[in-house]
């Protein structure tokens, strides 16, 4: 049986901005404390904890002065800014470009005077944290978008601007912006905003192919990934002895049975090192 892990599997750039960021501050000493999980991957957030970092919510940060807060890739709205300004909290912003781009973006349509603003639709996941710091560049007024059940919220009499969540999927982009088109009223425009970072979207066709290359697959993310379980699905969609693990300690060697080669790989969130336990354990079975 040969074993292969995905060279194009693992932390997107900004996720490895943020965990470095992270680590150099570490290594200067003092407490770190950070927003919400630097990433969403229980195994990686348990290492660094281990390294010193701390996480919070934003409930706890509030009670914080004169400390050192990282803000992960997912970015964070206006007002938690504000509460760090408040609290003389220094900022080590790790937002992820491409995020960061979309919010000023958003930010930008909605400064257009009300009477000419059209309809602010984020093709997102509710809750999600970067959805939240893009909610957040509209004073709350955008409308979050999950699927075309969603579709009630809009108004379709406005015009509409729809942007995304920039870990989604294309596909799903244009279809969303396909119904929105044809359910607008007569005269009324729709703009699209293609902001899906390329590096998460074109995954999905070398996942595939790597994929239908191995008898067995091994797709390993954290129980939190939103990214991990689309392109989970999106690896089970060609080969179903696919599998979705959040560790080594997850497998079940019957999977394995009959095998010839096993493909091992990940989401953005999912770190190399993971990746290679679970190579390591299928090595000593």
């Amino acid at each position: 049986m040969t074993v292969e892990i995905d060279n194009d599997s693992g932390f997107c750039f900004g996720v490895v901005t943020a965990i470095t960021k992270a680590e150099e501050e570490l290594q200067r000493g003092g407490t770190l404390y950070c927003l919400g999980d630097i990433v969403h991957n229980s195994d990686e957030v348990q290492r660094l904890s281990s390294k010193g970092l701390k996480i919070i919510t934003h409930s706890e940060m509030a009670t914080l002065r004169g400390v050192k807060v990282l803000l992960r890739a997912h970015g964070e709205p206006p007002s938690t800014y504000e509460l760090a300004r408040r609290n003389n909290i220094e900022i080590i912003d790790a937002t992820c470009p491409v995020v960061l781009r979309l919010q000023q973006r958003i930010k930008k349509t909605f400064s257009t005077p009300s009477d000419a603003r059209p309809q602010i639709v984020i093709y997102g996941k509710n809750g999600h944290a970067e959805v939240n710091g893009l909610v957040g560049q509209t004073a709350g007024e955008a409308i979050v978008i999950e699927s075309a059940d969603d579709l009630h919220k809009v108004d379709f009499t406005r015009d509409v601007a729809l942007y995304s969540q920039t870990t989604k999927s294309l596909e799903g982009f244009r279809d969303i912006a396909e119904k929105i088109r044809s359910r607008l009223t007569e005269g009324r425009r729709l703009e699209t905003f293609d902001t899906i970072c390329r590096q998460v979207a074109n995954r999905v066709e070398k996942l595939q192919r790597f994929a239908r290359a191995h008898s067995v697959v091994l797709f390993v993310a954290g129980k939190k990934s939103s990214n991990g379980k689309v392109l989970f699905a999106q690896c089970r969609q060609v080969n179903p002895r696919t599998y979705l693990i959040s560790n080594a300690a997850e497998l079940q060697p019957k999977w394995l049975e009959g095998a010839e080669s096993v493909g091992i790989c990940g989401a953005t969130s999912t770190p190399r090192w993971l990746m290679e336990q679970v190579r390591d354990h299928i090595t000593s079975l």
